[in-house]
């Protein structure tokens, strides 16, 4: 019975290692849009949420057989209530990729852009998502304190494009494309921002997976 258990465990860890790979591509995809304005690379990135959405359901599917089936204790129900929490972040972050693509097609100005942050701020919630699977996949403790910590960047970073678009729109010589750009700008900043925040809870699942403490 421990051997199927231990089978089954291992498909659990597979499919999540396999998920994380997708969000992170996902994510990849939508930045390489928007910084090369690649419609076909937007679509790309808009496409891959359903496969990320299929892949949620098939982890949360063999989650429940095990709770149901195997009827788990201690660190192994932890690691499956783990896995059951992680996949609703993986599946968010899928969204707010998504939703960056989707704005990708309407930001036009390159040489505003330039003058953001905002690939910095990208830049930064995608080493927060590699190295949040990174942890999980290395069961490495130091690894999701770091993803958890470097959270604070990606928020310095937030406020930062936030003051670069407020400079913008106080200028008083923007038309109302600009001022559009401005919005679409901020709101993708938003979706960064909130990638880094489900890349968090994604490290402090894996820190309870491990110690059986969850830092809030």
């Amino acid at each position: 019975m421990r051997n199927r258990f231990d089978r089954q465990l291992s498909t659990l860890n597979d499919e999540l290692i396999e998920m994380g790979s997708m969000i992170e591509k996902s994510i990849e995809t939508a930045i390489k849009a928007l910084v090369n304005q690649d419609v076909d690379l937007a679509r790309h990135a808009i496409e891959a949420d359903e496969e990320i959405d299929r892949q949620e359901r098939i982890i949360e599917d063999l989650c429940l057989k095990l709770l149901l089936q195997q009827q788990p204790v201690a660190k192994d129900l932890r690691l499956i209530s783990s896995a059951l929490k992680m996949i609703t972040d993986m599946e968010r972050i899928g969204d707010q990729a998504s939703d960056i693509a989707e704005i990708c097609g309407f930001v036009d100005d390159r040489e505003a852009k330039s003058r953001l942050h905002i690939r910095d701020m990208a830049d930064a919630t995608m080493r927060m998502v590699t190295q949040s699977i990174d942890s999980y996949v290395k069961r490495d403790l130091n690894i999701a304190k770091e993803v958890v910590q470097y959270d604070d960047v990606v928020d310095e970073l937030f406020g930062k494009v936030k003051q670069e678009l407020i400079g913008m729109l106080g200028s008083g010589n923007i038309d109302e494309k600009q001022g559009e750009f401005c919005i679409d700008m901020l709101m993708i900043a938003k979706y960064f921002e909130r990638i880094g925040d489900h890349a968090t809870n994604i490290a402090e699942w894996v820190e309870y997976s491990i110690t059986g403490t969850h830092l809030e």
